[in-house]
């Protein structure tokens, strides 16, 4: 299955909303087109996982280098509307601690206007 990212400004942010699985296969072209997104210091990103299906460990692994990415720039990286099978996962294997996590795209921008 393809993945399809949609990146878009908001509030001084970027919105990107993802769908599709993101495992070994699509995890790479997900890399390719967010991890530009967070370059200039201070970059805010919101990623809107509501329509993602799947999440491997590539996927995982991509989330971490957006998070490192961000943090190497003084930037901030949150997560919104992740389904719950994919909220579990991520918090059992500590992922949800580098990140904001928001019910919506709506929360995300009011809890990072915040910090």
């Amino acid at each position: 299955m393809s993945i399809e990212v949609k990146a878009f400004p908001r509030d001084g942010m970027t919105v990107v909303a993802v769908a599709g699985e993101i495992d070994g296969s699509s995890a790479p072209s997900l890399q390719s087109k967010i991890l530009p997104l967070l370059q200039e210091d201070g970059s805010v990103m919101i990623l809107d996982l509501g329509a993602v299906t799947y999440l491997s460990s590539a996927g995982l692994r991509t989330l971490l280098l957006l998070y490192r990415q961000a943090a190497a720039h003084n930037g901030r990286v949150a997560l919104a509307g992740l389904p719950e099978s994919i909220r579990d996962t991520m918090e059992i294997t500590g992922f949800l601690k580098f990140f904001t996590v928001a019910n919506s795209v709506d929360e995300a921008v009011t809890a990072l206007k915040q910090v």
